[in-house]
């Protein structure tokens, strides 16, 4: 079934698409910046330095805590990215990418090269200089930047290097959260560092209360932030804690069931008793991990993080600091640390993964695409600047190293937009949709008839499509004529939205799978398309004999949820937007699916062989 609508009433307004939330991040942080370099460097330049330090005190009792407005952005507003980026690791290490160790492996490694190559050119740079030991500064990836940057460059079908970008920096983060940690905290106070650890004990212990999570969890933390600022450890690195001891897990059936059951009872009898069930079901079947993390982003992205480059850009671009960065090792070796170590680092790590079989590239994502990100990993922005007054105490040399922080993200910027277009250009994408981008993995796919058939069809569809499901019968059809001559494979392209069951159903059939079941699920729900809730599903499931215990947790695992999205990017890199999608021999298959006219296309390919690249 198509996912493009006709409108018989005449043309239809095309409306314009919204700016994506990694380009108006990455925009918001641009314009931040320009602001803070215009200002500091305005006739009114000597105010900027004066609205940062406006002073700040904090009293409870005899107790005070004396900053600046500068140290409220960097140490206060910061926490809360920094808490953010460890709800992030937090998930990817439990349900997310790095739970899979073979998919993990080429941007892990990559992301740790990506860390110590930048260092060791750094230190080179500034040998014999007493700011060798602010190495620190290049080894993060700023990853709002990153994304944003890829948004900007918009290189088509993106999703792939995203996925391996997202993943590596998921790495660089904890990288450089622990550089921070262990090399960047002031002489520590073993009390308050007692106190923090009691405190973590007890927001680890959250989670088991019946009410008012939301507000311990809040009442804790800042407790926790107040006791680490006192320890010695860089007050950050409280949200990161915290957000490592909230709980992260998939939607758990019990809990939807639950919530199903009290929309039921609400919709029959509205009264403020279910509605307030159904309220509270809602939220707890949601991990707090991905609630807090979904209502805070905006505000991170949209708000802190303009506002800390407002606060930390404003470098004096006087006659004196741009005569200096041309001779300076600093300004150099930032340079080189950031666009040519990140790019030598992550690019050389995966070549190398790759060329002694240890690692292997998703499919459609080639070294070009690697090098292309590499070189905009390069865009250090966030973390380096946040690093650069904690490292160097003189101003003068926090604003050099500000312009070569400044200077290598424009770079990499350049060198990523270049390497990823004239790729492109030289090698463009294998022709889009013609060609099936994936082969057939009898270890992966799921294929009906011997696995060795000389012919071979290839079907993308969702359950819920009325098509695919006339579709199949064709394909029986087809079996009756050509018997052991042909095999069938079927993989996911759920269209969520003209069909919102598709994608739950693709679950379902995967969780029956790992029970050896999925064609006998597959008939059923193609027979029951009107009936594809939870319930229903969980109930064909116990007509099979299956064990529901395990279908439950299948439905919802990682590996499951993986291997739809892998298909559903194949889907995307070949342009698929309809469904069914027919591939024959290898061939995308083009005109009527019944059972004759595949048929006859099958024979057709017989012997054939397919070079995607002609």
């Amino acid at each position: 079934m198509t996912s493009v609508e006709l409108h018989r009433s005449g043309p239809v307004k095309k409306k314009r698409r919204p700016i994506a939330p990694d380009r108006l991040s990455a925009g918001l942080m641009l314009i931040a910046t320009a602001l803070a370099i215009i200002w500091a460097n305005s006739p009114w330049g000597a105010g900027y330095e004066h609205f940062w330090e406006t002073p700040i005190t904090i009293a409870v009792g005899d107790v005070q805590i004396v900053s600046n407005l500068h140290a409220l952005v960097n140490d206060g507003l910061m926490t809360l990215f920094f808490f953010l980026v460890g709800l992030e690791v937090k998930r990817e290490l439990t349900i997310g990418e790095l739970t899979d160790r073979a998919r993990a492996t080429l941007p892990i490694a990559a992301a740790v090269a990506g860390l110590v190559v930048p260092a060791g050119l750094f230190i080179l740079f500034t040998l014999g200089t007493d700011q060798a030991h602010a190495w620190g500064v290049v080894i993060s990836t700023d990853t709002a930047f990153l994304l944003g940057a890829l948004a900007i460059i918009a290189p088509k079908f993106p999703a792939r290097l995203r996925a391996f970008l997202l993943t590596l920096a998921v790495v660089d983060d904890i990288g450089a959260l622990l550089v921070i940690g262990v090399f960047y905290s002031d002489s520590l106070n073993l009390v308050a560092l007692l106190v923090a650890t009691v405190l973590m004990g007890l927001i680890a212990l959250v989670r088991f209360l019946p009410y008012g999570r939301g507000f311990s969890y809040a009442a804790l933390g800042l407790a926790l932030w107040i006791v680490v600022l006192l320890s010695g450890v860089h007050a950050t690195l409280a949200g990161v804690a915290i957000a490592l001891l909230i709980p992260v897990f998939p939607p758990r059936r019990s809990d939807v069931e639950r919530t199903a059951e009290f929309t039921r009872a609400f919709r029959e009898s509205p009264n403020t008793v279910y509605a307030a069930a159904v309220q509270r079901s809602v939220r707890d079947s949601l991990s707090i991990n991905e609630r807090v993390d979904a209502g805070w982003r905006p505000y991170i992205s949209f708000g802190v993080l303009p506002l800390f480059a407002l606060a930390n850009a404003g470098v004096h671009l006087d006659p004196a600091t741009l005569k200096e960065a041309f001779t300076s090792p600093l300004i150099w070796g930032i340079i080189v640390a950031l666009v040519a170590g990140k790019f030598i680092g992550i690019t050389g790590a995966t070549w190398l993964l790759r060329a002694t079989g240890k690692g292997v590239l998703a499919p459609g994502l080639g070294m070009t695409r690697i090098a292309g990100g590499g070189a905009l990993s390069g865009i250090g922005f966030t973390i380096a600047l946040f690093l650069v007054p904690i490292a160097i105490d003189d101003p003068h040399t926090q604003d050099l190293a500000r312009v070569g922080v400044l200077t290598a993200s424009v770079l990499a910027f350049l060198a990523g937009w270049a390497i990823i277009s004239i790729g492109d250009r030289v090698r463009p994408p294998v022709a889009v949709g013609k060609y099936l981008n994936r082969p057939v993995d009898p270890a992966r796919d799921h294929i009906k008839g011997p696995k060795d058939a000389p012919l071979t069809i290839v079907e993308y569809g969702d359950f819920e499509c009325p098509f695919c499901g006339r579709a199949t019968g064709s394909i029986d059809e087809v079996f009756a004529a050509l018997g052991d001559q042909v095999r069938w494979v079927w993989r996911h392209l759920p269209l969520d939205a003209p069909h919102p069951h598709a994608q739950q159903a693709a679950q379902a059939s995967e969780a029956a799978a790992a029970q050896g079941h999925f064609y006998e699920m597959t008939r059923k729900m193609f027979a029951h398309q009107d009936q594809l809730e939870l319930s229903d599903l969980i109930r064909y499931a116990d007509e099979l004999g299956l064990d529901i215990d395990r279908f439950a947790d299948d439905l919802r695992s990682p590996a499951v949820l993986r291997h739809i999205e892998d298909d559903r990017l194949d889907a995307e890199l070949m342009d698929l937007h309809s469904t069914p999608t027919f591939f024959i021999g290898g061939i995308r298959h083009v005109g009527p699916w019944d059972s004759a006219s595949l048929i006859r296309a099958l024979e057709t390919s017989r012997g054939r062989v397919v070079d995607p690249h002609q």
